[in-house]
């Protein structure tokens, strides 16, 4: 088994890597990049009175010390905007809600109404399998879209996964997926 050392310290920060010479086929890349199974999140917040949320699947933590998570979105989403300052909950679906992934992509389903619980910085759905609320940390540039990291303010999730309980709502190929049970 090979061991790897990692040297403690401040990790040295290079300069992006030069365009690649010739165009990248975008719509290539993307089903490329499919090929990664990923959660579903909601990003969930408020601003001027108004409660919003952003379907988002480039969800991950960051760190446990501080307690750090990171988001992305299209530069030109609202909440690109918003959330720098704003606090937020990030709220990972299970297998049951992709009418509440469909809503807050923009596309609402005319029967699917969504349940908010208001206890803390961000407002958060009622009903996800876990939920992490934030304090905005950083914001990095990402090309076409914005880094947002925050610090976890608060948590929650379902004691019960798996076998016993309700699976995350996957997104694979361009659609909704399930984990097999």
């Amino acid at each position: 088994m090979m061991s790897v050392h990692i040297a403690p310290g401040p990790v040295p920060v290079t300069a992006p890597a030069a365009a690649p010479s010739a165009p990248l086929d975008t719509r290539a890349l993307r089903g490329a990049l499919g090929q990664f199974a990923t959660g579903v999140t909601v990003v969930t917040y408020e601003h001027a009175g108004t409660t919003y949320g952003a379907t988002v699947n480039s969800f991950t933590s960051v760190s446990m010390d501080p307690p750090l998570v990171l988001v992305s979105f299209m530069r030109s989403s609202g909440a690109a905007v918003r959330l720098p300052d704003t606090p937020f909950s990030i709220n990972i679906l299970h297998d049951s809600q992709n009418a509440t992934a469909w809503h807050f992509a923009g596309r609402p389903q005319d029967d699917h109404s969504v349940e908010w619980v208001v206890d803390g910085v961000a407002p958060r759905l009622a009903d996800s399998l876990a939920y992490v609320t934030c304090t905005p940390w950083a914001q990095y540039d990402g090309g076409d879209h914005v880094l947002i990291v925050g610090r976890v303010e608060s948590f929650g999730a379902e004691e019960s996964v798996g076998e016993t309980g309700r699976a995350p709502l996957l997104f694979f190929r361009g659609g909704w997926r399930a984990l097999a049970r």
